[in-house]
């Protein structure tokens, strides 16, 4: 179970929100880059990024922040001698020539949400044009997904769409509980195993991760296809700490290998 520390950029700051609020932003850092070296020391194993200016503009908003983060993972990996870590990065990214100067940067994985869902075709070339690289983010509430920063309802249901996706050949899927996000009342376990049953492709979990019961939670249903979990408030809180919880995690995925292995 990988644990990644989310780093949302609002206006060159790493901040986060609730439920996903624009106007309920709590700045944990003005320096986006130092925070993301503070969780490589912490050991994080992969970095996650929303441009949330852009996701509600449509458009980059935050690259100058962004290519500093970027600049920072390199930087890391060459004085610890050791690979750079994996980033991933969404928000208001809507054509093809973004992902490609993104990728050229040295981003790993594009998140793609809500132009997944209003323009399905784009992310099928997307998934064709750059292959091993899309990942699309779900925001979902009672099992409805939501677009535009959250701040639009479709109709589609939450399965539905995301078995449509996994014929495109996304990479995985991010699923988020919207109602739970930047909360920290739990995961919404059920609803992430329901969906990780429904596809073959890797699920990331997001939203309402509080304390270490939770992160030994999905530990416990990793094996229904549930890769990894977005950390937000909880680590900057200090409700969860991202070193411990991710040896926790290593440590139940070890006795989870080790079971099988028995069998």
């Amino acid at each position: 179970m990988l644990l990644i520390p989310a780093i949302d950029l609002k206006d060159g700051h790493c901040v986060r929100l609730k439920q996903g609020d624009m106007d309920q932003a709590t700045v944990f850092s003005e320096e986006p880059a130092q925070m993301a070296r503070h969780w490589l020391e912490q050991g994080a194993r992969r970095l996650h990024l929303v441009d949330l200016n852009g996701a509600f503009a449509g458009k980059p908003k935050n690259e100058a922040a962004i290519k500093a983060i970027i600049k920072t993972v390199r930087e890391y990996a060459e004085e610890t001698d050791t690979e750079e870590v994996p980033v991933q990065l969404g928000g208001g990214i809507r054509d093809l020539d973004t992902i490609e100067r993104y990728l050229n940067a040295g981003i790993s994985y594009i998140i793609i949400g809500t132009a997944a869902v209003k323009s399905p075709g784009f992310l099928a070339d997307a998934c064709s044009a750059f292959p091993g690289q899309i990942i699309v983010g779900i925001d979902a509430k009672d099992g409805k997904v939501a677009t535009d920063g959250w701040s639009k309802m479709s109709g589609h249901d939450v399965i539905d769409l995301a078995q449509k996706f996994e014929g495109y050949g996304v990479e995985a899927i991010i699923y988020t509980d919207i109602g739970r996000d930047g909360m920290m009342g739990g995961v919404n376990i059920d609803a992430t195993v329901k969906l990780a049953q429904a596809v073959t492709v890797p699920v990331i979990a997001s939203g309402g991760v509080h304390v270490l019961a939770d992160v030994e939670a999905l530990c416990d249903v990793q094996d229904e296809g549930i890769e990894g979990v977005i950390c937000g408030r909880s680590i900057y809180e200090g409700t969860l700490d991202l070193a411990s919880a991710q040896d926790r995690a290593d440590e139940l995925s070890g006795d989870l290998i080790y079971e099988e292995d028995e069998e």
